[in-house]
């Protein structure tokens, strides 16, 4: 049964526009509220990223869930996976999360945690959804919940971020230039990297609700890796407006993809005996990846692109590590969830414990060209049902043999196809991708 509000990552969308609109959102909470209240603390923790939106959306939220009759517990700005850990130590019934992660700040969205700090089960979401479709009730007065705020929220999160780092290793030494998007990491990305003693230039760490992720954070690392050049320092770590995701710059200036990222930690985990079967990817990690992981005897399995779907690959082969090139990076041996902190200490223990600098970490890991065309088509048209289309990824293919893949890939939310080609000669995936997006064009225009 599909979900018509709640997508892959909560209910997300413009700011005023349905259904992220302030009557929507304390209808949500409501709805939440008389699913929850089935069950036992009868309490919900909400945090928030640092757009100005979010002040609106957890008032009306707040209503809701007191209408039902769930006491909620603010965090303010918060990471996502900070929520997912809080809501876990609390015994809440569930965490709610106000963000829309990665986006501009006119977006914003409402997830929420289960109280073992994962992604709700589609079960309850369907429940949620069936809710909503009632009228809004309110239980008796001396039943309405009350609102309250946590407000050592920061300092339990940073010392939980702190824990997953070898008790025997330090920071001293190295100079990091921390970028945290305007986002949800300003207070707290910092403060962890220093008191494990790094030397740390924070970078977008001043909020003021319409800056977030502009220029800046995981999805634009071109500033951060002009400070780290600024200021010599030995690398730079960037996250985005909600802290889940992870990218890294060395001390040269070029990125570190998440691909890169889950790579450093797959190899130092094997070689600890710390890894626990084998690692997920999506359809959009690089084959070099792939590649090199099979050279260290690693398995490799590919789920859709998504974190809900390489954390359901990982609880169904009873692995640990998985993760997405964007730098969404999920290391079940420490936390729950997607952790940008936590996945970029991961990193820095490696580094650590080599004794070698972010580039010379990668060993001789090249990722392929990756070219991605995002080709507009008609609705009532299929372009992945094209016999053209087909003879000409199949051509495409045929040219790159081994070297290379091809992925076609149609947007969840508009009439987009996606096409991707990879391998490794760099003129020809650019040549092949334009080929296939312009018989695409040319059939489903």
């Amino acid at each position: 049964m599909s979900r018509k509000y709640f997508g892959t990552d909560g209910v997300r969308g413009r700011v005023g526009e349905f259904p992220i609109t302030p009557d929507f959102a304390l209808k949500l909470g409501w709805a939440a509220g008389q699913v929850l209240s089935q069950q036992g603390t009868h309490k919900v923790l909400i945090g928030k990223d640092t757009r100005i939106s979010g002040y609106m959306l957890e008032s009306a939220l707040e209503a809701g869930l007191a209408a039902a009759g769930i006491n909620a517990s603010f965090m303010g700005p918060m990471p996502t996976p900070a929520v997912a850990y809080l809501t876990r130590t609390f015994n809440a019934e569930a965490g709610i999360v106000i963000s829309a992660s990665h986006n501009p700040y006119y977006d914003n969205g409402i997830k929420f945690f289960s109280a073992q700090g994962t992604k709700l089960p589609d079960d309850i979401e369907h429940e949620i959804e069936a809710q909503i479709a009632k009228p809004v009730t309110c239980v008796e007065s001396a039943q309405l919940g009350k609102a309250s705020r946590i407000v050592d929220a920061a300092g339990r999160y940073i010392e939980f971020c702190k824990s997953t780092f070898p008790s025997n290793m330090n920071l001293k030494g190295l100079k990091i230039v921390v970028d945290c998007a305007n986002g949800a990491t300003y207070h707290i990305a910092p403060n962890v990297f220093k008191e494990l003693g790094a030397e740390v230039i924070a970078f977008a760490v001043e909020p003021n609700g319409l800056n977030i992720n502009f220029e800046c954070g995981a999805t634009n690392t071109k500033a951060l890796s002009a400070k780290v050049l600024e200021h010599q320092a030995d690398l730079g770590i960037a996250f985005d407006g909600d802290g889940d995701r992870v990218m890294m710059v060395d001390h040269q200036g070029q990125q570190v993809d998440g691909d890169e990222l889950m790579y450093i930690i797959a190899d130092f985990y094997k070689r600890q005996g710390l890894l626990k079967g084998g690692i997920v990817g999506t359809q959009m990690t690089n084959l070099a990846f792939e590649q090199a992981v099979a050279k260290l005897n690693i398995p490799f399995v590919r789920a859709k692109v998504g974190d809900r779907y390489v954390m359901e690959q990982l609880l169904e082969h009873d692995w640990m590590l998985g993760g997405e090139n964007s730098g969404h990076i999920i290391c079940l041996n420490h936390t729950t969830t997607g952790d940008g902190i936590v996945s970029a200490l991961q990193v820095l223990a490696a580094m650590r414990h080599d004794g070698k600098s972010l580039r010379e970490q990668l060993g001789s890991l090249q990722l392929y060209p990756q070219i991605l065309i995002n080709v507009r088509f008609k609705g009532q048209q299929d372009p992945l049902e094209s016999e053209a289309v087909l003879a000409a990824v199949a051509k495409a293919e045929q040219q790159l043999g081994d070297g290379g893949r091809v992925l076609l890939r149609k947007s969840g939310t508009e009439p987009l196809l996606r096409v991707m080609v990879e391998g490794d000669n760099h003129t020809l995936v650019e040549r092949l991708a334009s080929e296939i997006a312009e018989e695409v064009r040319s059939q489903c225009a």
